[in-house]
């Protein structure tokens, strides 16, 4: 009689260098943040910025079986979503900059990173803005005979906008290959969403456009691959969306110019020690994957990553004020 492998999914699913990835990513995804709070602090960085520190886990585990021809998009909270799909974080920061190095030549800044040859159609500063370009995604992979998927990131504060279940009702009704991913990290800018959502669990208005709809903890990488995984290979069969509601939480403010008075300083702290990243090192370490010299190399690795992406951003040229309307469309 052979016995059940209660391994978390994520243990017994993904090879050990696949793991150590995930890890790097999501370790990538905090200091990448780190780094941008940093620079804007030393007025390197201009504007303003949503982070996304505390929900790495929800980024890097449902993306962990895409490849460049699926596609994700994703909101104004990106950068973990970009980090996820592979994204260079020397572009990214060039980006930030404002430098012509940058994925969008400068020109997009924190809120617009795109990287379309590797499947990444982009952030979005419009709260709802990614789910009916998911949708025309997936659409397109379908009419085109295709079998990429696409993965389309949304806030809580979006499932209550119009072109959430404009989105979800034409994906279940012509059956797309497309997971929607709810993160919902309790507050749309500073309301919770006890005060503006209806229904206790996000995940519940699947019903109302016949689809699978279920809720998971966000900071639990294993439990976010599988839900992602079943919906993959659900949208990739022909049997149409998924909806998954991640439940996790943002330490930082809606925006550099959040004061944080809608929520208390307890709530926070409880958070924080569910911190994702570590819990899903220690995963790592008690099945066996890496010890904790190898978790350490790797943190450290992900902090020389991005000191030297900071550096290449300084150091970029900017981009000619005589150029300044090229790369605002694509350039047939």
């Amino acid at each position: 009689m052979t016995l059940p492998d209660n391994r978390p999914f994520a243990i017994r699913t993904y090879s050990p260098d696949q793991l150590k990835e995930a890890l790097k990513r999501m370790y990538l995804i905090r200091r990448f943040e780190e780094g941008a709070e940093q620079s804007y602090m030393r007025g390197l960085i201009h504007g303003t910025m949503h982070l996304s520190i505390g929900q790495e886990a929800s980024a890097v585990a449902s993306c962990m079986e895409l490849t460049d021809a699926d596609k994700i998009t994703s909101t104004h909270r990106g950068h973990g979503h970009c980090i996820a799909k592979g994204a260079d974080v020397a572009r990214m920061f060039a980006e930030f900059f404002g430098k012509e190095t940058g994925y969008c030549h400068g020109r997009g800044g924190s809120m617009h990173i795109a990287d379309v040859k590797t499947g990444n159609l982009g952030a979005n500063g419009i709260v709802g803005g990614g789910l009916p370009i998911a949708v025309g995604a997936a659409l397109s992979a379908k009419r085109l005979g295709r079998d990429d998927v696409t993965l389309c990131f949304f806030g809580d504060g979006a499932n209550n906008e119009g072109a959430f279940h404009e989105a979800l009702n034409m994906a279940a009704i012509w059956k797309l290959p497309v997971v929607f991913i709810c993160e919902n990290n309790r507050y749309g800018m500073s309301t919770s969403v006890e005060r503006s959502t209806a229904v206790a669990l996000i995940s519940e208005r699947a019903a109302a456009y016949t689809m699978p709809g279920i809720t998971v903890d966000g900071n639990d990488f294993s439990a976010i691959a599988e839900a992602v995984h079943d919906a993959i290979a659900r949208a990739r069969s022909g049997a149409g969306p998924s909806l998954i509601e991640n439940l996790t939480y943002r330490w930082r403010g809606h925006s550099k110019s959040d004061r944080n008075r809608y929520r208390t300083k307890e709530e926070i702290e409880d958070w924080m020690a569910r911190d994702p990243i570590i819990r899903f090192e220690a995963e790592l370490i008690a099945h066996g994957v890496i010890d904790k010299a190898q978790a350490t190399a790797i943190a450290d690795a992900a902090a020389s990553q991005v000191e030297q992406g900071i550096e290449f951003a300084r150091t970029s040229a900017a981009p000619a004020i005589t150029e300044v309307t090229r790369y605002v469309y694509s350039e047939a």
